[in-house]
């Protein structure tokens, strides 16, 4: 149970906190990570924010996030190479956020105090496939970590090149998508913007996933131009029209 101290805020609490190695029965040396190191890898490592904002986050200085960080590396460098159990369990923590907005005497966070926009290729209420030739996008104003507001945009034509800038334009911080090319993951880049691709299915839910840290994407998605007719990778389907991305010679971005 965690002690009601000040700071260490930690905003969730893990969905998954048991993990065991395929093939390994019980070991005595089992690897137990607190609360709020889990909440460090979630923060940097799963969101990709810097030691400074992860402090502000947790309400605490950038030295405490530094060896909390360092604590919780090193146990998934453990378990990963010795097999053991891991167990993410206890800690001193303070559980705020918008499920628990007032926990252990610490009141709700001010308004605006974690904000963030998220952008998603939009479709039909889904994640569209193919980010250069995205027609719309859905984009989601944040707080603390919850939805406060929607609106899809229109691309008015503008090509792949051109997308990280309309997004950019628009203060977009994340981008969620399925298939994506090299080129356009590289203006991205450059623009800020965090990418997390391989993504599909509602496009609310995915953001909500996205927040909860429950996410389904893959990093290595890409989409490229293919020799041939139907060869090489598909990067997401139209659901019913079974079209594949790039089978003519086509790009994702």
């Amino acid at each position: 149970m965690a002690r009601p101290v000040k700071g260490k805020q930690v905003e969730r609490l893990p969905r998954y906190s048991r993990f065991q190695a395929e093939g390994r029965g019980e070991t005595s040396h089992g690897i137990r990570m607190a609360v709020e190191e889990y909440e460090t890898i979630r923060l940097i490592d799963y969101l990709e924010l810097t030691q400074e904002e992860c402090a502000v986050r947790m309400g605490v200085g950038r030295g405490t996030v530094q060896s909390l960080y360092a604590s919780a590396r090193k146990k998934l460098a453990r378990f990963l190479v010795e097999g053991a159990g891991l167990v993410i369990d206890g800690g001193e923590f303070v559980l705020r956020g918008p499920e628990h907005p007032a926990v252990s005497g610490i009141g709700p966070a001010g308004k605006g105090d974690f904000t963030m926009k998220i952008a998603v290729t939009y479709e039909n209420g889904e994640v569209f496939q193919h980010f250069g030739h995205s027609e719309q996008f859905k984009i989601y104003e944040t707080e603390n970590g919850a939805i406060v507001s929607s609106q899809v945009v229109d691309t008015n034509g503008s090509g792949h090149g051109a997308l990280a800038g309309f997004l950019a334009d628009r203060g977009v911080e994340v981008l969620i998508c399925g298939g994506i090319g090299m080129g356009a993951k590289n203006a991205l880049a450059e623009a800020g913007i965090r990418l997390y691709p391989g993504a599909s299915g509602d496009a609310d839910r995915q953001v909500e996933a996205f927040l909860a840290g429950s996410l389904s994407y893959n990093p290595d998605t890409q989409c490229s131009h293919h020799h041939g007719h139907g060869e090489g990778h598909s990067c997401g389907e139209h659901e019913g029209h079974g079209h594949s991305c790039g089978g003519h010679g086509h790009t994702c971005g």
